[in-house]
C-alpha cells in the first residue's frame, strides 16, 4: 500500500512523539538522580508500576520460552530492564543528559551491528556501514575530545559516558535477543516489566525499602507516571503506530532526533549548555542514527523516471490529441 502524505504526517507525529518521550528521559532522570532520587528509586518506579499494569499481557501471552528460553529471558531483562535502568540512570549521575542522549540510544545500533556481525555473520550495506562509521566517530568526540573543558571534572564525566555505553551493549543484546525471538513489542515490554518487578523489587524493598517514604508524595507520583507509564508504555505504542504507518526503516530513523532532542532540553531544564564540539558530536551520531538505521532516502532515479514519463505523456498528447 503506496504511503499517503496524511499517513506519512500521522506517521511523523507518532514517531517525533515518541523520541520527544526518549529524549525527556535523560532529561528528568538526570534531574531526579542529582536531587531527590537515585537510579535505584528509578528503577523500582518505572517497572513497578510498568509490570503491574503489563502484567494481563504477560498472563495472555505467557513467558514464550520455546523461543527465548530461560538465558533468553535473562538477557532480554538485563537488557531493556531494571539492570539497564540502574546502569544507564547512573550514568546520569555523572555526566550531562546530552551525553546520555548521544551515547546510550545512538551508540546502541552500533553493538547491535558488532553482535550480528560477529555472532550471525549478518552483513551490513554501505549506508549502514557510513552510518556507523558516524556513530563511532561522534562518540569518540563526546568522550575523548570534550576533555580539555572539563579540567579535574573530567574523570567523573567520563565514568557517566562508560556507563552510557555499558547502557546501549545491554541494550544491543536485549534487541538482538527480541529479534532472533521474534517477539512484538508489547510482549517484550511485558515480559521485561514483570520481570523486573518479580526480580528486583525484593531486593529493593530489603536494602532500601523505606528510602521512597523520605522522598515528597508529589515526586514519587511524578516520576511514577513518567517513568512506569508515558515511558515504557505510552512510549512503546506511539513508536508502534509510526512504524505501522511508515514501516520499519521509516519509524526508526526518527531515533535520530534524541540526542540534539535530548541536548535542546536540557537546556531550560538543568541549564546544561553542549560546547560547539558537544553540538558537533550530537549531529555526526544522529546522521549515524538515521544511515545505520535504513531511513527513507529521495529516489531520485524513480523522481526522474516519473518525471520523464509524464514528459513523454504529454508530448503524445500534444502530437496525438483524442
Amino acid at each position: 500500500m503506496p504511503l499517503t502524505a496524511s499517513n506519512y504526517f500521522r506517521g511523523a507525529v507518532f514517531g517525533f512523539a515518541a523520541v520527544s518521550i526518549w529524549a525527556s528521559w535523560s532529561v528528568i532522570t538526570r534531574l531526579a538522580v542529582t536531587t531527590s532520587l537515585n537510579s535505584s528509586d528509578i528503577a523500582v518506579l518505572r517497572f513497578g508500576i510498568a509490570g503491574i499494569i503489563l502484567s494481563p499481557v504477560l498472563l495472555r501471552r505467557g513467558l514464550a520460552l520455546d523461543r527465548l528460553r530461560w538465558l533468553g529471558l535473562a538477557g532480554l531483562i538485563a537488557g531493556f530492564g531494571a539492570p539497564y535502568a540502574l546502569v544507564a540512570a547512573e550514568g546520569l549521575r555523572f555526566a550531562p543528559a546530552y551525553d546520555g542522549g548521544a551515547l546510550n540510544p545512538a551508540v546502541m545500533p552500533l553493538f547491535v551491528a558488532l553482535i550480528t556481525a560477529i555472532a550471525l555473520q549478518e552483513r551490513l550495506s554501505i549506508p549502514r556501514k557510513l552510518g556507523l562509521s558516524l556513530i563511532l566517530l561522534g562518540a569518540l568526540i563526546i568522550i575523548g575530545w570534550h576533555a580539555k573543558g572539563w579540567g579535574t571534572t573530567w574523570n567523573t564525566r567520563r565514568f557517566g559516558d562508560a556507563l552510557f555505553l555499558c547502557a546501549a551493549f545491554l541494550t544491543a543484546c536485549g534487541t538482538v535477543i527480541m529479534r532472533q525471538a521474534k517477539l512484538d513489542p508489547l510482549h517484550a515490554a511485558a515480559l521485561v516489566s514483570v520481570g523486573s518487578l518479580v526480580t528486583y523489587l525484593p531486593v529493593y524493598l530489603v536494602f532500601l525499602g523505606t528510602h521512597l517514604s523520605e522522598i515528597p508524595l508529589a515526586v514519587i507520583t511524578f516520576q511514577a507516571i513518567f517513568q512506569g507509564v508515558i515511558v515504557t508504555i505510552v512510549s512503546l505504542v506511539l513508536y508502534g503506530r509510526a512504524v505501522a504507518l511508515l514501516g520499519a526503516s521509516g519509524g526508526a530513523a526518527f531515533g535520530a532526533l534524541v540526542p540534539a532532542l535530548t541536548a535542546l532540553l536540557a537546556i531550560p531544564l538543568l541549564a546544561e549548555w553542549p560546547s560547539e564540539t558537544d553540538w558537533v558530536a550530537m549531529v555526526l551520531t544522529s546522521t549515524g542514527v538515521y544511515l545505520a538505521s535504513a531511513g527513507p532516502r529521495p529516489n531520485w532515479k524513480r523522481r526522474e523516471s516519473s518525471v520523464m514519463r509524464m514528459h513523454r505523456s504529454r508530448i503524445t498528447t500534444d502530437v496525438h490529441p483524442e
